[in-house]
């Protein structure tokens, strides 16, 4: 994979470079400001990105501006965003357009280098990867979906593994049930959620995008 890395702290990005071509792919561009993020993007046109959320100048949010300002020139630009906190708007941003191909990751599970890796490739995929701490943060948020409240137990737990970008064969090891329990559980909270795309990858995307956009 071509990849771009954009992060401010030199340390933590020469990690993510040596770690990225330690597992074979390329990085094509680095950079350490929202405005130096978003040339590079639209510049290589990577296989996927590693974006840092606050960058310099003002170190808010200029790295999720930039990838979302690519994404809009290039749609569906794969972006795998970095933030040093759960920020629920993060993620849903990034999912506004409904296309995948993202992923939202605490810093700290960089250094998780198996998890990382594979949430690049998801994301480089189309998928959308999204780090297991902060699933956990929406669950016990405490908001409430009328939508969300239709669903049962189960499968809230298989809605929860597919926003963390996880296949039906993946989600049916973690829960130990078999691959038609849990085609049968997606169809059925498509169905609870009013997603009616025939597209399977898009429909992910919405129902991932309705569990994160809880009010």
């Amino acid at each position: 994979m071509r990849i771009v890395v954009a992060e401010d702290l030199y340390l933590l990005r020469d990690g993510m470079v040596r770690l990225i071509e330690a597992c074979g792919h390329e990085v094509v561009a680095t950079a350490a400001t929202g405005p130096e993020t978003l040339d590079a993007l639209l510049t290589w046109r990577p296989d996927v990105a590693v974006v840092d959320v606050r960058m310099p100048p003002t170190q808010t949010d200029e790295g999720l501006r930039a990838a979302i300002a690519a994404r809009v020139e290039q749609p569906g630009l794969p972006v795998l965003v970095l933030s040093q906190y759960v920020e629920q708007l993060y993620a849903r941003e990034l999912l506004a357009d409904g296309t995948g191909g993202v992923g939202y990751f605490l810093k700290e599970s960089v250094f998780d280098a198996d998890q990382f890796i594979d949430a690049l490739e998801r994301v480089a995929s189309g998928g959308t990867a999204m780090d297991p701490a902060v699933i956990a943060k929406l669950l016990s948020s405490g908001s409430s979906n009328r939508r969300l409240e239709r669903l049962t137990e189960r499968e809230h737990s298989v809605l929860a593994l597919m926003a963390e970008g996880l296949s039906n064969q993946a989600i049916a090891r973690r829960l130990f049930l078999s691959d038609s329990a849990i085609s049968k559980y997606t169809t059925s909270l498509f169905g609870k959620l009013g997603i009616t795309d025939d597209d399977d990858s898009n429909r992910r995307v919405l129902a991932v995008l309705t569990y994160l956009n809880n009010p």
